[in-house]
This record gives C-alpha cells, sequence and structure tokens, in this order.
C-alpha cells in the first residue's frame, strides 16, 4: 500500500511539472524577448519602433519571416544578421529554441 501511495504521488507530481512548465517557459521567453528584442521588433512583434524602422528589423507576422524555418531564425538570433546582434554567447540554445517559439506566437498575431 505504501508503495502504491508513493507511485501515485510521483505521477502526480510528474503530471503537475508537466502542465506547469509550460507557462514557466512561455513566460521565461517573454521576459527574454522584452528585454533583447522588443527595442526594435516592439512588444508585438511588428517593427515598428523608432529603432526598428532605423535598422529594418522585420515584422514576425510578415511572409518572409513565416516561410524561414525555426533552425533558420534560431541561426540569425544566434549569430545575428545585418544589423541585428548575435545572442549566441549570451543565450543558451534552449533560450534561443524557446525565443523561436515565443516569435512564432507573435506572427501569428496578424
Amino acid at each position: 500500500m505504501k508503495s502504491m501511495k508513493i507511485r501515485f504521488s510521483v505521477c502526480v507530481m510528474v503530471l503537475v511539472a508537466a502542465l506547469v512548465a509550460p507557462g514557466a517557459l512561455h513566460a521565461q521567453a517573454a521576459a527574454t524577448y522584452k528585454a533583447k528584442c522588443a527595442g526594435c521588433h516592439g512588444a508585438d512583434g511588428k517593427g515598428a519602433t523608432a529603432a526598428g524602422m532605423a535598422m529594418g528589423a522585420h515584422d514576425f507576422a510578415s511572409d518572409e519571416v513565416a516561410k524561414k524555418s525555426d533552425a533558420d531564425l534560431a541561426a540569425i538570433v544566434t549569430a545575428g544578421k545585418n544589423k541585428m546582434p548575435a545572442y549566441g554567447k549570451s543565450l543558451k540554445d534552449v533560450e534561443i529554441k524557446d525565443l523561436v517559439a515565443y516569435v512564432r506566437e507573435l506572427g501569428k498575431q496578424k
């Protein structure tokens, strides 16, 4: 009976972690975006900030961005492109992956 309670408790903890973790990851990606990207791309990802327009920041809802693969976007975040700085040394691979997912969410909000 005791081992069954332990198994049940472990299953509940795993289930709770699986449900809570995506929200925490989204919040972390949003915070990273706000700190590193929003200055140019804007909070909405449209690139309509003064800095974004001066630097040629892309609208994440544009066809040009939409047609890029996640690997393409991760490479741009990692190495930079044109006037966009590289973040490969300041962000971990998993942070870049989560940031790309966040950018995709912004791109769906036309």
